[in-house]
């Protein structure tokens, strides 16, 4: 079987996986969100937070309310990491000493469902700080963005109230409901496969190599790697990520960790379409997703099997970087979807990428991750572009625009434009700044269109909050550590705000009818139109920056 047969067949499996799991899973996702019964564990959790399970909140209360327990995560995860060295299961010399600006960027990376790394993770965090500090916010930042797109949606499917759930209890329910049980059964699919699962800190082996003895790292991998991507968090237990044989040892644990880390996604739109009383909605939505995750899929590949690499003259460069057990293609599906979705883990080196295969994972992140991008997120961003097409094809035919019956007014498009505004000025001023300073243009390792390919792919993972690096950087200082936790805070919680006050304002209206000249939004025609402007949107934006980095290196090379 040749290699793009191989390629084929890999991506036809997941995309029969993913179709075949869209209903069942976002149809059980649509009982938890709207079921009125609370288990036993739940009623215990509430009681002990002080949280009363029946009171809905407004959107400002909603919002603060994911405001504060992040802000907590934030200030416990710093914490622990500052005393690890007095826990147990702790690193006697890490390789890389854990400082305050470092503990601040990690623990406001993992907070955000980010996951950025500018440390080693096995030679710098004992295995304590990575259980109750690292994973379990993999846990509960991935539920935070499971429910603030809920909210959205019930903002859509309500009329004439000024509440969206409760914040805890979607909390709750999605750490305990979905994301637990999807992680265990899957977490033991991996360690049959060959994923780590210990509490050893380094074993000494038998083997020598150049005559000292070999030091291999152990720890609990399976269970913090399959909510790295179930979750689309992405931070490695391991330095090399899922490139390293214990956190994905073979070609059909990949699979599993790609299909994994969009499962979940794909499915929210059914959950969505059930939740608004319309299913035809929900396949519309999930069609967009579709068109632009197998559009950069297939581009990836293409680039990667078709041209050089980093190393123009060399015989199949564009290997270098990948492991040879995934092969090139694999790994370019992987990259594709790693930032089609927020998850940012990696099992190759984009860095080492062609430099236009290494454009399309950088694209797929300034489109917002949208396809189908992360979990919870990746739906209300998809929402948003919905609102902002219903809007210009309402401007195009000159009436009131409106979407599942709700009219998008000027403070619904004001909302919905500057949600999508925000993370391209982070991003691009982000990178400006770090240009123009003498200073931080050094921690660059290379210069020309790559370096500034290198600094722009930095702010557009952190502000997107996807977490994936394209290497050559030197972020472990105390201005990148501060720069790119200010991206992925401003980058993760601005726009939530912004995603429920537009669902409080839609909650609030009525219901309009349809009529003659209502957009009908579930038909291909309004697919194609939301592809075209989520598309144009992020070229108009981005194209002029991409100008300087990728494509000029494609060009020149």
């Amino acid at each position: 079987m040749s290699t793009t047969t191989a390629g084929i067949v890999f991506v036809g499996s997941l995309v029969i996986a993913l179709a075949l799991v869209h209903i069942p899973l976002g149809d059980y996702m649509f009982r938890v969100y709207t079921s009125e019964r609370h288990s036993r564990a739940e009623r215990l959790i509430y009681r002990g937070i002080g949280v009363r399970p029946g009171v809905e909140q407004s959107w400002a209360v909603y919002a603060r309310s994911v405001l504060a327990f992040s802000a907590i995560g934030v200030l416990f995860l710093f914490f622990l990491q500052l005393a690890q060295g007095r826990l147990p299961l702790h690193l006697v010399d890490p390789g890389t000493p854990m400082t305050a600006d470092l503990a601040w960027n990690t623990a406001i990376s993992f907070v955000t469902n980010t996951n950025w790394q500018n440390y080693a993770g096995e030679s710098t965090l004992g295995h304590l700080v990575q259980m109750a500090g690292l994973a379990v916010q993999n846990f509960v930042s991935a539920a935070v963005g499971m429910a603030v797109a809920i909210a959205l949606v019930r903002g859509f499917a309500r009329t004439r109230t000024g509440d969206l759930g409760n914040f805890w209890v979607d909390l709750v329910r999605g750490t305990l409901r979905i994301l637990l049980p999807i992680a265990f059964v899957f977490a033991i699919v991996l360690v049959a496969g060959g994923v780590v699962q210990n509490f050893h800190l380094f074993d000494r082996s038998a083997n020598t190599v150049a005559g000292a003895a070999q030091s291999l790292p152990g720890g609990p991998v399976a269970s913090q790697e399959v909510i790295k991507e179930l979750g689309t968090n992405g931070g490695g237990f391991f330095n090399v990520n899922s490139a390293h044989p214990f956190e994905n040892p073979t070609a059909w644990t990949n699979w599993v960790e790609i299909f994994l880390l969009l499962v979940i996604s794909f499915s929210l739109p059914r959950t969505f379409g059930r939740m608004v009383g319309s299913s035809k909605q929900g396949y519309a939505i999930a069609s967009v997703m579709a068109i632009l995750a197998l559009l950069s899929v297939t581009l990836t590949n293409l680039f990667q099997l078709r041209h050089h690499g980093t190393v123009p003259t060399a015989v199949g460069a564009a290997m270098e970087g990948v492991e040879t057990r995934f092969g090139v293609s694999n790994s370019a599906t992987f990259a594709a979807a790693t930032t089609l979705t927020s998850t940012g883990a990696v099992d190759s080196a984009h860095d080492s990428y062609t430099s236009l295969g290494g454009l399309w994972p950088l694209f797929n992140m300034q489109l917002g991750e949208v396809a189908p991008g992360g979990t919870g997120s990746g739906l209300y961003g998809m929402l948003i572009l919905a609102v902002i097409t219903v809007f210009v094809a309402g401007l195009m035919v000159g009436r009131t625009p409106e979407y599942l019956g709700k009219k998008i007014t000027p403070r619904e498009i004001k909302l919905a434009a500057t949600y999508f505004l925000v993370t391209p000025l982070i991003v691009l001023t982000g990178t400006a700044v770090a240009m123009a300073l003498p200073g931080e243009r050094a921690a660059m390792a290379n210069g020309g269109p790559h370096g500034l390919t290198e600094v722009l792919y930095a702010f557009t993972s952190a502000a997107n909050n996807n977490g994936s690096a394209f290497a050559g950087l030197s972020g472990n200082t105390v201005w990148w550590n501060t720069a790119l936790g200010l991206a992925m805070v401003f980058g993760r919680f601005v726009p939530i705000v912004f995603v429920l006050a537009l669902a409080g304002s839609l909650a609030r209206q009525g219901r309009t009818p349809a009529s003659i000249g209502t957009l009908p939004t579930h038909r291909p025609q309004f697919v194609g139109m939301v592809v075209g402007v989520t598309i144009i949107l992020v070229a108009l934006t981005f194209l002029p920056a991409l100008a300087l980095g990728p494509l000029a290196e494609g060009i020149h090379a």
